[in-house]
């Protein structure tokens, strides 16, 4: 069964297959037609999947396993997940009426996940789409003296890990000791001082444009617009700077050198990403597979029960993908 592939204004490319009958002959259809699927990811970045029969997590482990030459770790945690076993996980378990920004999975960390696969086991009654932005549009419709800013310095981020206003450093880092952590940062280029009330803070400064190892394309790839301060709903900006200060918000970001970004700035790049956004609207059973280097990802806020499933694969480092900021790939 050879797939079909459709482009709808709007919408990722997709192929609709049909007549498997089971997961392990749905892993045997990825397996078989793997090389085609990576030729139709490499030019858009990502691709939809729709009609196979995966109903279960073990299902979408075992197509996983079909896709997937080497499975990724999910470091430096920053949202709640649920663990399904075997390396599957609920894409967030963050709150149903929160949309997420767009972003590019670990593009914070030293080594991230060249790959990523969702899976739907529940459509939602409404919303809940995990839209898609190609990250090499998302470059183009910056202005050029922004993106030479960035290609210059990098992107610093700092974390505040503490028990009420963001995940503790306990479960970021999965590590159960300060020595572990301390370990962690140095092996890491992480800057980091412990604070009052078990909390500890962070910052790192990493190239916010790389290149994609096996094509040479350059991206935009980074969490600058989705950990800016004035991403945060004003009135809960408002109450967080009260509370804690501004150097207290869970994450913040700015040019490498420090210098700070303006919401004009920041709506700007809001703008692009949503330039350069697709959906589709997720059936049960439906897979997206997304290169995660090329492609960033977000999700709508949603009603009713969802399942979206998720594993990263095939880990790439900094240092391979040609950082804009040379001094990152040495420390990489």
């Amino acid at each position: 069964m050879t797939p079909h592939w459709t482009e709808e204004p709007g919408a990722p490319v997709t192929a609709v297959v049909e007549g498997l009958p089971d997961a392990a002959a749905a892993a045997d259809w990825i397996g078989i037609r793997r090389d085609e699927l990576r030729r139709v990811l490499a030019r858009h970045g990502a691709l939809y999947l729709r009609g196979l029969p995966v109903r279960t997590a073990a299902d979408f482990a075992l197509v996983r396993d079909a896709l997937f030459a080497e499975r990724a770790k999910y470091q430096e945690k920053a949202t709640p997940r649920s663990d399904f076993g075997d390396d599957v996980f609920s894409s967030t378990d963050l709150p149903p009426a929160q949309a997420i920004r767009m972003h590019n999975e670990n593009s914070y960390t030293l080594t991230f996940p060249r790959l990523l696969l969702f899976g739907c086991l529940t459509a939602p009654a409404e919303g809940g789409a995990t839209p898609v932005a190609d990250v090499r549009r998302v470059l183009d419709h910056l202005p050029a003296d922004l993106v030479d800013r960035f290609r210059r310095h990098g992107w610093s981020l700092v974390r505040n890990y503490a028990e009420h206003i963001s995940l503790d450093w306990r479960t970021a880092f999965a590590g159960n000791s300060r020595a572990d952590v301390e370990r962690y940062c140095a092996a890491n280029a992480i800057d980091f001082t412990w604070g009052d009330d078990d909390t500890l803070r962070t910052r790192q400064v990493r190239s916010a444009t790389i290149r994609h190892p096996h094509t040479g394309e350059e991206v935009w790839f980074n969490h600058v617009a989705f950990w800016s301060e004035w991403a945060l709903d004003p009135d809960i900006r408002d109450v967080l700077v009260g509370e804690f200060g501004r150097d207290g918000l869970p994450f913040s970001t700015a040019l490498g050198d420090g210098t700070p970004l303006t919401p004009e700035e920041v709506a700007v790049l809001d703008a692009a990403y949503a330039r350069a956004t697709v959906r589709r609207t997720w059936q049960a059973g439906d897979l997206l597979l997304v290169d995660n280097i090329l492609t960033a990802h977000g999700r709508d806020a949603f009603r009713g029960d969802r399942k979206i499933v998720v594993a990263m694969g095939e880990p790439v480092a900094l240092a391979d993908c040609t950082p804009s900021v040379p001094a990152l790939a040495e420390r990489a």
